[in-house]
């Protein structure tokens, strides 16, 4: 009995079974997240610009309307009843400026033969000219009446998604209202507004002043998880809130699809830089300790070193590690927990994916 348990003595301890990923060089993207809710890059309050009864609508509440489209129609008649109006005193103004202007070239041939003074003369020339500023103040009272007729027709001003009506047809209106008509708000383009903190503020500009083309920004839903649409960084705001420490970025998004809507909340990914050659390694063979954080290589003749290392950007699934760790390095990503330095491990090699898109 004795002979066997100095035989499983000799022996030592089973190598404990590990499950290890390598390692590996390749490309990192360094992004920023931040809280940010989509804003319409115009939002337009339509009104009346004329007092009159709304006879129709021509828009669905939601409908998306283009710049130019006929919206509502007010009801014309008064303003047609004045333009005929001011042009009969038109017609007026003009047959008597045509018989002053005849009895002017009159009172010249009479004042020559000295049958009539000259102050008739100068009394019928200014009467000519009265009449003829007359005409002009018809013919603007008129341009003005028209300008009026068109504005019973009321015209989209921007492209953009219609709101609820506030106005139903059959009631009265007037340009002085506060409400208006109906809200349109530009969603194609559409912008999203964030915030960063303000450390993280250099390298942005830095890539803004760099140049190499659009800076661009992911949209993901509330949770992070999916990416609703990709546009570009447009502006940075002028200046940092002291109170928040953050600064405000807005980004412009297609959004052909409708994926983003007025006053959502998303979460803004921004690209600020890329790592090159970076060693990669997944974030399930991280540990932290007192000492900071380490892997568990395995080593060749299969036992184990605690690795001290120094990290880099993290980005899906995976981390860079600029201090500690080699490309190739076998790197224990299940059964840590069971080993310890100089343990002896049965290791089991696992495939890695590449990282996503973009990382």
């Amino acid at each position: 009995m004795a002979g066997r348990a100095r035989r499983i003595w000799a022996a030592g301890p089973r190598p404990v079974p590990v499950v290890t990923v390598a390692a590996r060089s390749g490309d990192l993207g360094v992004y920023l997240t931040g809280l940010g809710s989509v804003t319409p890059l115009s939002i337009v309050t339509v009104r009346s610009r004329v007092d009159g009864q709304l006879m129709r609508t021509l828009f669905q509440e939601g409908q998306l309307v283009r710049q130019g489209d006929l919206l509502a129609e007010i009801d014309p008649r008064p303003f047609e009843t004045q333009l005929t109006q001011a042009q009969a005193q038109l017609a007026k103004d003009e047959a008597a400026l045509a018989n002053a202007s005849m009895d002017l070239e009159r009172y010249r041939t009479l004042v020559k033969g000295g049958f009539i003074p000259q102050q008739q003369l100068d009394t019928q020339a200014s009467t000519v000219a009265q009449l003829a500023a007359s005409i002009k103040s018809d013919q603007g009272q008129i341009d003005s009446i028209r300008l009026q007729l068109t504005y019973t027709r009321i015209i989209a001003p921007i492209t953009g998604r219609a709101g609820l009506r506030l106005v139903d047809p059959g009631n009265m209106i007037h340009a002085n209202d506060a409400g208006g008509l109906v809200v349109l708000a530009q969603v194609e383009p559409i912008a999203v507004v964030f915030t960063i903190p303000q450390d993280n503020l250099p390298p942005v500009l830095a890539r803004q002043r760099a140049g190499g083309g659009a800076i661009a920004v992911d949209a993901y839903d509330r949770e992070g998880r999916t990416k609703l649409a990709t546009g570009v960084l447009i502006a940075v705001d002028n200046q940092i809130d002291a109170a928040t420490g953050t600064v405000k970025l807005k980004a412009s998004f297609v959004n052909a699809d409708g994926s983003l809507f007025p006053n959502q909340f998303v979460n803004a990914r921004i690209l600020v830089d890329s790592l090159r050659g970076a060693v990669l390694v997944p974030n399930e063979a991280i540990q932290r300790g007192a000492q900071g954080s380490f892997v568990y290589l395995v080593k060749p003749d299969k036992t184990v070193e605690l690795r001290k290392i120094t990290l880099g950007p993290s980005e899906g699934g995976v981390t860079a590690v600029r201090e500690g760790v080699a490309a190739g390095d076998a790197l224990i990503v299940d059964g840590a927990d069971r080993v310890q330095e100089r343990s002896r491990v049965e290791p089991t090699s696992r495939e890695r994916p590449p990282a996503r898109p973009g990382a």
